[in-house]
């Protein structure tokens, strides 16, 4: 909190500077007094806290205490880390934490969404809870997800990182923990700045410019602050780096470059009912290198998609808001916040490839065709005829059916721009209630919509409309074939909406109920009721979710929404403290009950219990047990369902080998629908696709989590200024929600193969046509989201912090050195697609992955920094380190089967020239350490760009001034 820029002490201010170049640190700038007792609480230290002090209130608690002691694991960034490692955007400094696996980036193109995203534990960024000022923030789509980008970076004072669930105090969504981001407040004076990075390639730029106005009024009774940002990110394409120039694939044990086989070039394959051998020209598989005259396709005929990629996404960002308070009287505080973010991102990505059968008028190519492919064409047109009429079929002369795989580039990259306007309003009135106890009641309400518009796409039916006759004609035969004028006749542009909002309304009472004698503090006690309301929509283009759109994926309509009424205690008690083996002894809890509108989640309990046992003042153990929950979002819930084609096979269909038809497997396929003549009759099966209903379920119920950590503070007397820090912990998430059996075809498999039960869910979902035993037609099998899936994970997290005075320096008489670590060891992370399957577990613990574990999950990884504080000067080198990590596909041998441990430098600068004006500069990447290269199982750019820094040697420099 700063109540006056002007006014701090240098002394003090280069203190605070000390304590935010580590994380959690609990030294963090100690005065050099030795006098003053340090707090052995795992979290950084107010050097003002104490005896007589104001009450805080520590993240995962609501109860108001004097110190800074955590039953649970807490991590805390202070703002000063955002200045040493010029970060702009929350992510930047968030995705290096080691409790952090990375979301969604500014890295993130494909899959992209101009979002950022939180990803606790790797436990899913849905499971993770953000929050701004102990209160919720604004989420961004149907998947109720916050985007870091709403955060004002340059007002936050810290980020605290709460392992574990902690859905007893602040409701549904924490299973994986809580990351609080605490804005400054009760600014009193001006403060500006911006701050300006380049890459070494000289691309990537980003610029900053903020300012924040504050000021009393009304004689002290009242503030508010105002502050305005603005920031903007420019692109880097792959082919701006060599290691993602191109799309690199596995080949005979090598890496090589690659690409897509729908090249731009045109490839056209028959697909009709004549036999290979009775294909005339090229036509079985057709490359047209030279317009209009083709030639047979070979493996290396591809196109390299890579370069028209985004390899750092483009983004502009205005943000504006304010906050202010009001003592109305001795007892009633009046207070305010609002907020209003407009952010634009883009996504591209290469030319629309076009795939798929389309039927070609045979007559309307001639222009378009050397004479012998136009022959070749006028040959299987009648060749098709003659076999029709001898097998009595109709045919339709003229007419002949191409399987047609054309990269557009007429129409340049496909381009996905996001504007997102979110705002968000907050009301109420806090104070003094009795005796002690305070209260607090608050409404909030935010509501975000995205403007989606989709360039680049080709219309379906326009295109099968220039090549059937119906439209005019279009030339695919060849590289550039295509004029203006037929660009325009099969593009199509599609725009869709998404609108959010939520609402919460709380009110609580917090105060103290006396104490045991024992020299203990007071017993303290937090009750109260809070409502909240989420609706979420996605109005998707006609055309897209109508499946005409080529080029991105369609969409179907979502909209619903639901409501939840809660009551919460939460007790700390204190039972004896400064006695013989018993420096302190502290027991806490929580619980909540959460009613929910969803008829299948109905009434649910969360609740939690820990401990705190300091035998000596340098050593505390502490632990604690959580049970959260996660009740769906209306993504998951309401989501627009579909019908879909996917390849799967039918057990009960002649496709099963004859020894594996057991008198079990004939039995339920009778029981699920199948005529018993008919088992295993070719006839169940006529093609390799199965039709099947996907999208949300409004059946679902909630996730379920427990949460495990136990560790300890040592804080060693007879070495000053030393803290560490160690706890572990153990989660496991039920009941976690998926598609059914992950597939349909996995669900036929579990219900006729694995377990064979009528009664499972799996082939509950199974729904046949009694009369021929066929899946599809008014038959279809709804594969929709269910509660079957489960993620266990397991880990120590540790933290040092070492602070040592010179007594010397350059600048100063009394310079000092500060070291920190902070790292996580992830012994277990398996993900089981579906828990009540013995065997099916993916062990991703140091692993990655397009198999199940997708982002590195690495043993280790750690953030340090070694700074020394110099007077006004502070230089800082931090070390970011990622362990190794294997592929997760025990069945494929691929050529890159283990990524090697990484690790990156960066060094920077501080200098306060004066109490007014201050300015950091620094290299993030100081040798320039490039990614490894990956082939197939790469996220994308031949590599994991979220976790393996894809930029190179990155500059900054930024100024602050404030008075």
């Amino acid at each position: 909190m700063i109540s006056n820029f002007s006014s701090l002490p240098r002394r003090a201010m280069l203190l605070s500077s000390v304590a935010a170049l580590g994380f959690a640190a609990p030294a963090f700038a100690q005065p050099v007094d030795e006098d003053v007792q340090e707090n052995a609480a795992g979290v950084s230290i107010d050097e003002d806290a104490g005896e007589g002090s104001e009450a805080i209130v520590v993240t995962g608690s609501r109860i108001q205490r004097r110190d800074l002691t955590s039953t649970s694991p807490l991590a805390v960034i202070q703002d000063e880390e955002f200045k040493l490692s010029g970060a702009v955007n929350v992510e930047q400094v968030i995705n290096t934490l080691p409790q952090v696996i990375p979301g969604t980036t500014s890295f993130s193109n494909n899959p992209g969404g101009g979002v950022a995203t939180l990803n606790l534990r790797g436990l899913g960024v849905a499971r993770t809870m953000v929050l701004v000022n102990n209160r919720r923030w604004m989420f961004f789509d149907t998947g109720q997800v916050v985007d870091l980008n709403t955060i004002p970076q340059f007002l936050i004072d810290s980020v605290d990182v709460v392992t574990g669930g902690a859905s007893a105090v602040y409701g549904s969504d924490a299973l994986a923990g809580v990351v609080n981001f605490r804005l400054k407040t009760d600014l009193n004076g001006f403060e500006g700045g911006a701050s300006y990075a380049l890459t070494e390639e000289g691309d990537g730029a980003r610029f900053n410019a903020f300012m924040a106005l504050g000021t009393e009024f009304a004689d002290g009774r009242g503030s508010v602050t105002v502050f305005g940002e603005y920031y903007k990110r420019k692109s880097v394409f792959a082919d701006d780096r060599a290691f993602s120039s191109d799309q690199l694939i596995d080949d005979d044990g090598i890496l090589v470059a690659g690409g897509s086989s729908t090249v731009e070039e045109g490839r056209l394959l028959y697909d009709g009912v004549l036999g290979a051998e009775d294909i005339p020209g090229n036509f079985e598989d057709a490359f047209f290198a030279q317009p209009g005259t083709s030639r047979p396709r070979l493996d290396t005929d591809l196109y390299n998609f890579a370069p028209a990629n985004y390899l750092m996404v483009p983004q502009e960002r205005w943000l504006l808001g304010g906050y202010g308070s009001y003592e109305i009287s001795d007892s009633v505080t009046a207070f305010l916040e609002a907020a209003f973010v407009n952010n634009r991102v883009e996504n591209e990505l290469a030319a629309t490839p076009v795939t798929g059968t389309f039927s070609l008028n045979v007559a309307q190519q001639r222009p378009f065709l050397s004479d012998a492919d136009f022959a070749a064409l006028q040959a299987i047109d009648a060749a098709e005829t003659a076999q029709n009429v001898a097998a009595g079929v109709a045919d339709d002369p003229g007419m002949v059916d191409m399987f047609i795989q054309r990269r557009v580039t007429e129409t340049g990259a496909r381009n996905q721009f996001d504007e997102r306007n979110a705002f968000r309003v907050l009301a109420g009135v806090k104070g003094p209630a009795f005796g002690g106890w305070n209260y607090e009641a608050y409404y909030s309400y935010a509501r975000t919509r995205n403007a989606q518009i989709q360039s680049g796409n080709i219309s379906r039916s326009a295109f099968q409309a220039g090549l059937d006759g119906t439209a005019a004609p279009i030339n695919i035969f060849g590289r550039g074939t295509l004029t203006p004028g037929m660009v325009d006749q099969i593009s199509i542009l599609a725009q869709n909406n998404n609108i959010s909002t939520l609402q919460v309304a709380s009110a609580s009472l917090s105060g103290s109920l006396g104490n045991f004698g024992m020299g203990a503090d007071d017993i303290g006690l937090a009750v109260g009721v809070e409502y909240r309301s989420v609706a979420s929509s996605f109005i998707p283009d006609t055309a897209l979710s109508s499946g005409d759109v080529i080029g991105f994926n369609g969409g179907d309509p979502t909209d619903g929404g639901y409501n939840v009424r809660e009551v919460f205690a939460e007790l700390r008690l204190p039972i004896i403290a400064d006695r013989p083996g018993f420096h302190r002894l502290e027991l806490s809890g929580a619980a909540r009950y959460s009613d929910y509108s969803l008829g299948a989640v109905g009434g649910v309990w969360t609740y939690a219990a820990g401990a705190e046992w300091a035998p000596i003042p340098d050593l505390t153990f502490r632990g604690q047990y959580q049970r959260a929950v996660r009740a769906p979002n209306v993504g998951e819930l309401f989501g627009g369902q579909a019908n879909g084609f996917p390849p799967a096979t039918d057990p009960c269909g002649d496709s099963t080998p004859v020894a594996q038809r057991t008198a079990a497997l004939r039995q339920l396929c009778i029981q699920t629908g199948v005529p018993a003549d008919l088992v295993f009759d070719e006839s169940i099966q006529e093609d390799t696709q199965i039709e099947g209903l996907f999208g949300g379920n409004p059946n679902l119920q909630e996730e379920t989590s427990d949460t495990y950590t136990i560790g300890a503070v040592i804080r060693p007397s007879f070495i000053p200024r030393l803290a560490i820090t160690i706890d572990g912990y153990d989660i496991t998430v039920t009941d976690a929600i998926s598609v059914l059996g992950g597939s349909l075809g996995n669900t036929l498999n579990l219900c006729y193969n694995v377990i064979q039960d009528l009664q499972s869910p799996y082939c509950q979902a199974v729904v046949r046509n009694p009369r021929n035993g066929q899946i599809g037609g008014e038959f279809i099998p709804a594969i929709l989201n269910a509660n079957i899936g489960k993620f266990e994970t397991r880990g120590i997290d540790l933290q040092v912090d070492y602070s040592q005075p010179l007594g010397m320096g350059l600048m100063s008489d009394d310079s000092r050195l500060n070291f920190f670590f902070l790292g996580t060891y992830t012994d277990k992370f398996d993900i089981t697609p579906v828990a009540d399957l013995p065997g099916e577990v993916n062990e991703c613990a140091g692993r990655f992955g397009i198999l199940a574990c997708g982002e590195p999950t690495p043993k280790w990884k750690w953030t340090s920094r070694l700074s020394w504080i110099d007077g006004p000067l502070t230089s800082s080198l931090r070390w970011r380190h990622v362990s190794g990590v294997s592929d997760d596909d025990p069945d494929t041998d691929y050529v890159v089967e283990r990524v090697n441990s990484y690790d990156l430098f960066d060094l920077s600068f501080a200098y306060d020239i004066s109490d007014q004006f201050s300015m950091a500069m620094g290299v993030n990447n100081l040798f320039d350490k490039k990614p490894q290269l990956i082939g197939d199982n790469q996220q994308q750019s031949n590599t994991y760009p979220g976790t393996y820094d894809p930029l190179g040697r990155d500059y900054f420099v930024s100024a602050n001034f404030r008075f």
